[in-house]
């Protein structure tokens, strides 16, 4: 019988490493507003005689937070980024709406620029969100990286150093089982 124990309790390290150091990334970086992606932030090992398979699950906004997203006009600020602002597959006033939100809990409203009659007065709420969300969508939203770098991280450590030592362990409990019954 295959066991992959040692193999499995590696994955596991991994994936704990990634998810705990992506919260805690998050959460550095100011980018734990609601704790939504936070607690969505999962992951999977799953091991067989035969294979194993990890994998990793958030919501697609937190994607969008890691790598960036190009900005309609321009992509300076994610360059590197597989998404775009106005490529017509998001959801249509998406951006807009989760600003408001957040503009909201936040209690964040612009002023107006004193001059011609004008005293300096708040924005809407709705006014507000929409030149945030405007500035975003031209220009893009830049990468984060709280996934990628503690994925990278734990790969080094856990992936590229660690797992194969464990899966020769594996290995050898197979073949000493294996051998066991020859005698």
């Amino acid at each position: 019988m295959v066991n992959l124990e040692h193999t499995q309790k590696t994955l596991e390290k991994f994936r704990d490493y990634v998810i705990q150091q992506s919260r805690s990334n998050l959460t550095k970086s100011g980018h734990n507003d609601t704790k939504q992606l936070y607690n969505e932030i999962k992951g999977d090992v799953k091991v067989s005689a035969n294979s194993f398979q990890l994998g990793f699950d958030m919501p697609m906004y937190g994607q969008f937070q890691d790598k960036g997203v190009k900005g309609k006009f321009s992509s300076m600020k994610a360059p590197d980024s597989p998404f775009k602002f106005g490529s017509g597959s998001g959801q249509k006033g998406g951006l807009t709406k989760s600003i408001l939100q957040w503009v909201q809990r936040k209690g964040i409203q612009f002023r107006q620029k004193e001059g011609k009659g004008v005293k300096g007065q708040y924005l809407s709420y709705k006014q507000t969100a929409f030149l945030i969300s405007r500035s975003i969508y031209t220009t893009g939203l830049r990468p984060s990286l709280f996934f990628t770098k503690p994925f990278e991280a734990g790969y080094k450590k856990y992936i590229d150093e660690e797992l194969i030592q464990q899966f020769a362990l594996d290995v050898e409990d197979l073949m000493s089982y294996t051998l066991k019954d020859i005698k």
